[in-house]
């Protein structure tokens, strides 16, 4: 009897204590190493911005991340290994710059790494050849 009452107070502490883990909040990822996005950025707004990098220039996240060392198969996000990530620090400051000088701010009317790069991990310095007329 008191060994069925022990395993019973052992097994309830045990649910409890997993109950609780399970309810408690959990902390929001913060990313690192932010120099030109906001630092206080959520990360599902950090997402998204990443996704839209994505579109505009045709590229998956390896394209600017490097591979984590102690697990090549992930990403360091954090890490400025990859040149990529420091040309498109660049290309966001000179997108900002554009944008308040010209479009004051204006989202509407703004230049976006889209506007050169229209899906393409290198922007056209010229337009494809327009097609031949048909007689």
């Amino acid at each position: 009897m008191k060994i069925r009452k022990s395993i019973l107070v052992v097994a309830a502490i045990a649910a409890v204590g997993t109950l609780c883990s399970l309810t408690l909040p959990q902390e929001p990822e913060k990313a690192k190493n932010l120099k030109v996005l906001p630092k206080n950025m959520e990360h599902e707004e950090l997402i998204t911005v990443m996704k839209g990098f994505n579109a505009a220039l045709g590229v998956k996240c390896n394209f600017c991340h490097e591979p984590r060392k102690d697990d090549p198969k992930k990403l360091d996000f954090a890490s400025d290994a990859n040149e990529h990530k420091g040309i498109a620090r660049d290309m966001l400051r000179m997108t900002q710059r554009i944008n308040k000088k010209f479009f004051k701010g204006s989202e509407t009317m703004s230049v976006t790494c889209y506007t050169c790069h229209n899906g393409n991990k290198e922007p056209k310095v010229k337009p494809d050849a327009a097609p031949v007329a048909a007689k």
